[in-house]
């Protein structure tokens, strides 16, 4: 058997669970084997799927500032420049990633990884296709680490066959099964599907965005710390359920009563609990009560507290977790405690950025508009400066000296409204000594 087809297998196998287990934990299948026996008596299979979800917010608090605005010639100062831009966007337009790219940045948040394999359609345009996690598999150079030297591919097709392909520098072998079978437990089942497709742009055409990886690895998924303490959190709200179930139905007891047994020995019920029932007896000496409410407020501390973990170790701000927390939604609060959060924002941004860039770079040689073209991936900005943020900045550069002319022009105003607003206020427009 091909030995880069039973490496690819083996990387599926290794890593096919992972990506499940991220799945299941962002759609909220989590696992819940640590429910009592008092809970399941409670309440039986009512709530057998229940999970307070925080997994999502921790992908998708930095997914919402991944928004990518186009790309930029390393050299952009002569008209080759502008029309390699103006080509960039035309393929980022023509492939809509616009949204699709979203949709890369979610399933490497997600999962960890995600990939685009890249490849021209029959008119000869680039084609830009996104790829899940646990569909592609890339193997780096060990004596070049972060160049990908081969990757694989593998899905199930219409006629239920199973087919992989294994992308080289300068080809694509395509293999596939004769029938339904699992490949990543018999991978000899593959076979030559036809022969292998000639690559003449001589790179890997698949793509693979990692991350917070190591050099030349796979990703880690963005809330992977996170499990545990999502259990946990799980765990504090189920307890919290089977206290709710018996506070809100008092526990009663009853003594000095004597108890009747069935013919078989077992004891028998003396009442019968029920908010239409009442309990009663003939004997003197019996005493009835009930026992103490549990007190809830400490779930919820518990609750806060496991919040407060998941916040520390993903680095994500607790307010996307309280929402309506407004006492952490203050502009010097939200900013202080996104800090962290925002050096990772940027830091996926360089990392997802330089992989975008590459993306594109290979779709512009793919149509035949520029070899090995270096681009910069331009990014919103993740912290953006509210107006009112600016015009407080200017007014502590006037403070300082800053003239009335600059002042006006970082404001955003133009020449024209800055003659007449000075004019207005009797002040010149030049730098002369005689300026107000």
């Amino acid at each position: 058997m091909n030995e880069h087809l039973q490496e690819a297998v083996e990387h599926f196998r290794a890593r096919t669970a992972g990506y499940t287990r991220a799945e299941r934990y962002y759609a909220g299948d989590h696992d819940l084997a640590f429910a009592t026996d008092k809970f399941k008596n409670a309440f039986g299979s009512l709530f057998r799927e229940f999970a307070l979800n925080l997994c999502p917010a921790i992908c998708d608090a930095v997914r919402d500032k991944l928004r990518i605005t186009g790309f930029s010639p390393d050299r952009a100062d002569d008209a080759a420049g502008s029309d390699l831009a103006a080509a960039a966007g035309r393929i980022w337009t023509a492939n809509r990633m616009r949204l699709r790219a979203g949709e890369i940045h979610k399933e490497a948040l997600k999962c960890g990884d995600a990939y685009m394999i890249v490849w021209p359609d029959a008119a000869g345009r680039a084609a830009m296709y996104p790829n899940r996690a646990s569909t592609c598999t890339v193997t780096y150079d060990e004596e070049f680490p972060g160049r990908v030297i081969r990757a694989a591919k593998y899905w199930r097709s219409a006629d239920r066959r199973i087919r992989m392909n294994v992308f080289y520098p300068d080809r694509i072998e395509k293999y596939a099964t004769k029938r339904d079978l699992d490949v990543l437990s018999d991978p000899a089942a593959l076979s030559p599907a036809g022969p292998p497709v000639p690559n003449p742009f001589g790179v890997v055409p698949v793509f693979h965005f990692a991350n917070n990886a190591d050099i030349g690895a796979f990703g880690r998924s963005e809330f992977a710390s996170a499990i545990p303490i999502q259990d946990g959190l799980n765990k504090s709200v189920l307890d919290m359920l089977v206290a709710m179930e018996y506070a809100a139905y008092r526990q009663r007891w009853a003594s000095g009563i004597e108890v009747e047994y069935d013919l078989d020995g077992r004891p028998c019920m003396p009442f019968t609990a029920g908010a239409d029932h009442v309990w009663m007896t003939s004997s003197p000496d019996s005493k009835f009560g009930d026992f103490n409410a549990s007190a809830l407020d400490q779930f919820i501390k518990v609750k806060d507290g496991f919040r407060v973990d998941i916040a520390s170790v993903t680095g994500t701000p607790l307010h996307y977790f309280t929402p309506g927390s407004d006492g952490l939604r203050t502009g010097a609060g939200v900013k202080r405690n996104e800090t962290r959060f925002l050096a990772k924002v940027r830091d996926r941004q360089e990392a997802y950025g330089q992989v975008w860039s590459d993306v594109i770079a290979f779709a512009l040689m793919v149509e035949g508009v520029a070899d090995n073209a270096l681009l910069l991936t331009r990014w919103e900005d993740p912290a953006p400066i509210s107006e009112r943020e600016v015009l407080e900045n200017i007014i502590l550069k006037k403070q300082i000296g800053l003239p009335d002319l600059h002042a006006l022009a970082e404001a955003g105003y133009g020449e024209a409204d800055i003659r007449t607003m000075l004019a207005a206020n009797g002040r010149r427009t030049t730098h002369d000594p005689q300026t107000k």
